[in-house]
């Protein structure tokens, strides 16, 4: 437990500091935006199992699609640097204040979802892989029994929300590619599960949609 509050504190004492230091300073909404991702990563460290932990952070392989993912983990990171350059130095293209509050509402809404997949699936992997090595099995509870990549969803709305928190544009469309990457993502990671996953293909026809209900 200790760990885990240190890595929260590191995490969140590196987020606000850098994003600051890219603002040229601090105002209410670069503080909410701080607070509200450091309670999400906080209660996400807090739910999910140490194991869970180290195959988030340490996976003992690359996975079936690493180059797509360093891509995905650039544009997040990159969303968070233009963002507060704009909305701190720059003012080329700002959003609306009033967009802002609602949007750190729906961030959080959404990054909830991202946990509560952690939760029930102690199997969710920053890379696409057979966890072998950790028993790996088909997880059809919880969100799971609803749609079939619930965390995926999360993401896929979560970052262009939270550009818009963040109050530029431009971080807004670094945030819709984020979300389309992801999309791509869904379909190869749905397909490498249905054919190497035992039980997948048979879940696929129990929960018939990936991200959204009737649709998908």
């Amino acid at each position: 437990m200790r760990k885990r509050l240190l890595r929260w504190f590191v995490f969140l004492g590196i987020l606000t500091t850098t994003l600051i230091l890219l603002e040229g300073g601090y105002d209410r909404w670069l503080l909410m935006f701080c607070g509200s991702w450091g309670a999400f990563s906080l209660v996400t460290l807090l739910s999910i199992d140490d194991d869970l932990v180290r195959e988030r952070f340490r996976p003992p392989t690359a996975g079936a699609d690493r180059v797509w993912l360093r891509a995905i983990q650039l544009i997040a990171l990159t969303h968070l640097v233009v963002g507060a350059l704009d909305a701190g130095r720059w003012h080329i293209a700002p959003v609306p204040e009033w967009l802002r509050g609602p949007s750190l509402i729906a961030m959080l809404a959404f990054a909830s979802l991202i946990t509560l997949s952690m939760r029930a699936n102690r199997f969710f992997s920053s890379v696409v892989r057979i966890q072998e090595d950790r028993g790996h099995r088909l997880v059809d509870t919880g969100p799971y029994a609803i749609v079939r990549h619930p965390g995926y969803l999360g993401m896929i709305f979560a970052i262009p929300f939270s550009a818009v928190a963040l109050g530029s544009w431009f971080a807004v469309g670094l945030g819709l590619l984020y979300s389309a990457l992801i999309i791509r993502r869904v379909r190869f990671e749905d397909a490498f599960l249905q054919g190497n996953l035992q039980g997948y293909r048979s879940y696929a026809g129990r929960v018939r949609y990936r991200l959204v209900p009737g649709a998908w």
